[in-house]
């Protein structure tokens, strides 16, 4: 038979599920709220890729709940898509998005923010000499836009010194095309590479 406490003279019995409650509402002082986001990337197919993914993830402090690698199918730069749903405080979400480009995951959708509108461009110049890996990395890190495709065309038997064109194909948010467009001017004019744009600026 299991044993029954009794309280002492002048105490009051305990609820013990009372009690749990009340720890729970106390611990701590208040539970911060979460929120969940869905986060689409592109990663290339090589070890450990995923894992870094989601470090900065974990790193913001975030919750991974769910993570679906559709490893049967590649982006048009032949990227494995990975779709991530976390929930954070609302104030690390936009850090994690940093996070995640500053070390070269390719953020193709954040929720509902996906890239609606497409533009292609074209780069003439010393692209390869110039590190082109550096320029698109540049163009996406300034101009908030999502590199979706890339053609290279380089003279046949040239050295990297020479010129060489890339037609780009870029997403970006709804509006902002023309915007992009300066953007990507103003960053490889660094290097000397010319933009060759469409006149509206949209596909």
């Amino acid at each position: 038979m299991p044993s029954e406490s009794t309280p002492a003279p002048g105490e009051q019995p305990v609820d013990s599920d009372e009690t749990a409650e009340d720890a729970a509402e106390t611990d701590g002082g208040h539970e911060t709220e979460l929120q969940a986001h869905t986060i689409r990337l592109e990663l290339v197919d090589e070890p450990g890729q995923l894992l870094a993914a989601l470090k900065p993830i974990a790193d913001n402090g975030a919750n991974l709940l769910s993570i679906f690698h559709e490893r049967g199918s590649l982006t048009p730069r032949g990227r494995i898509p990975v779709e991530v749903d976390i929930e954070c405080p609302p104030d690390r979400f936009e850090g994690i998005l940093e996070d995640l480009r500053d070390r070269g995951v390719n953020v193709i959708q954040a929720d509902a923010e996906e890239y609606g509108d497409e533009v292609t461009l074209v780069l003439v110049g010393h692209l390869v000499d110039t590190d082109l890996s550096d320029t698109l990395k540049n163009i996406q890190d300034c101009s908030g836009a999502s590199v979706a495709d890339i053609d290279l065309s380089a003279p046949a038997g040239a050295g990297s010194s020479a010129h060489s064109s890339a037609r780009l194909r870029l997403r970006a948010h709804a509006g902002e095309t023309a915007s992009v467009i300066e953007t990507v001017r103003e960053v490889v004019a660094e290097k000397d590479i010319d933009v060759i744009a469409p006149l509206e600026g949209r596909r």
